[in-house]
């Protein structure tokens, strides 16, 4: 199988990435493994996508780090391939972390992406999928029923008033940027300095509003799905949970966070099945859920990571199966039972 991941840029990939330890996995299992980054490619006057490619210089790998190592220093071997050759382009760059100079590469992957689809290569996430969940809007897509109550606006007055709805306690972030950043947990005693956190937030666009969920301050389970359904492994499931130490002000969380091993119940399952036909309607064969209690807060259709924290508490190798599933999928286009479109083979 030929195997390209498509990263927002080499410099910036660490040895924790998912991606890196996907990779490793795909060459020990035999593979030709390139990375892809965002200024790589080329569009050719025959219409052919081709891109400066690198491909690690070893058939075997212990760990991520010596991939790494070999991948960011002069080792690589740097090659301008025809991405139409590929069985797979795996797209595993973040458009909202592209920022400044760098707004030409967010929508970089899904246009190349698309123009790959026509000779017949598997892309995945499915790039149309994936132009749909390019800010926060597409999580307001899910069902309401495994959603926190939530309002987008920029008009103090409406937000002043979910905020009054809600106890005083509520979450602001950002309609646009990445997860996880520029946050804002207001609580009641901290309404006086709401119109600031409004005023900052709001300079950059829309803001997301939503109620304060109980138990956020202790933390959220993070589970992957893969083909639409929970990813497991010998039995275990591809999951941990993220522990919050610290109290919380309008400035954020305080205190680190560790991580833990996972215990999954049926509430958590139940947000998986919820969203499973949105998923599989939009081709996202491989993402992450951050859940707390049957809330779904933040879903991660992107760059899903983690996979190795959950590794480690689980004791079997994810990565593997996800490899695993890329190889039957190339099986079934390759038998010619049928033709699959990129969404159906996406998920399947």
């Amino acid at each position: 199988m030929k195997l390209a991941f498509f990263v927002n840029d080499l410099s910036t990939e660490e040895r924790a990435h998912s991606t890196n330890r996907l990779a490793v996995e795909a060459i020990n299992r035999g593979h030709e493994v390139w990375l892809i980054p965002a200024d790589s490619f080329f569009f050719d006057e025959d219409d052919r996508v081709k891109a400066m490619a690198l491909k690690a210089p070893r058939a075997k790998y212990k760990s991520a780090d010596v991939y790494l190592r070999d991948m960011l220093g002069k080792k690589a071997t740097e090659e301008l391939i025809t991405v139409g050759d590929l069985d797979v382009l795996f797209l595993r760059s973040d458009p909202s972390s592209e920022v400044a100079d760098r707004t030409w590469a967010r929508r970089v992957g899904l246009d190349f992406g698309r123009a790959a689809m026509r000779y017949g290569v598997l892309v995945v996430n499915d790039p149309n999928g994936l132009s749909t969940a390019l800010n926060k809007m597409y999580f307001q897509l899910f069902p309401r029923s495994i959603r926190p109550k939530t309002i987008i606006s920029r008009n103090k007055s409406q937000i002043r008033e979910f905020a009054k709805n809600h106890g005083d306690n509520i979450v602001l972030k950002p309609l646009q940027g990445p997860g996880g950043q520029g946050i804002f947990f207001v609580k009641s005693s901290e309404m006086a300095n709401l119109n600031q956190i409004i005023d900052t937030l709001g300079s950059g666009g829309y803001i997301i509003a939503q109620e304060f969920l109980p138990g956020a301050e202790q933390g959220d389970t993070r589970l992957f799905l893969m083909n639409g359904q929970p990813l497991k492994c010998k039995g275990h499931y591809a999951a941990y949970r993220r522990v919050r130490h610290g109290g919380h002000d309008s400035s954020g969380f305080h205190g680190e966070g560790t991580f833990e091993k996972a215990e999954l119940t049926d509430e958590i399952l139940e947000v998986a099945e919820v969203i499973r036909p949105k998923l599989v309607q939009d081709g996202m064969f491989l993402v992450r859920l951050d859940i707390i209690g049957g809330k779904l807060i933040e879903i991660n259709v992107f760059t899903p990571g983690g996979l190795e924290i959950a590794q480690q508490f689980e004791g079997v190798n994810f990565c593997q199966e996800v490899i695993k599933a890329l190889e039957r999928k190339i099986s079934y286009k390759e038998d010619k039972v049928r033709t699959f479109t990129n969404l159906e083979l996406s998920v399947l």
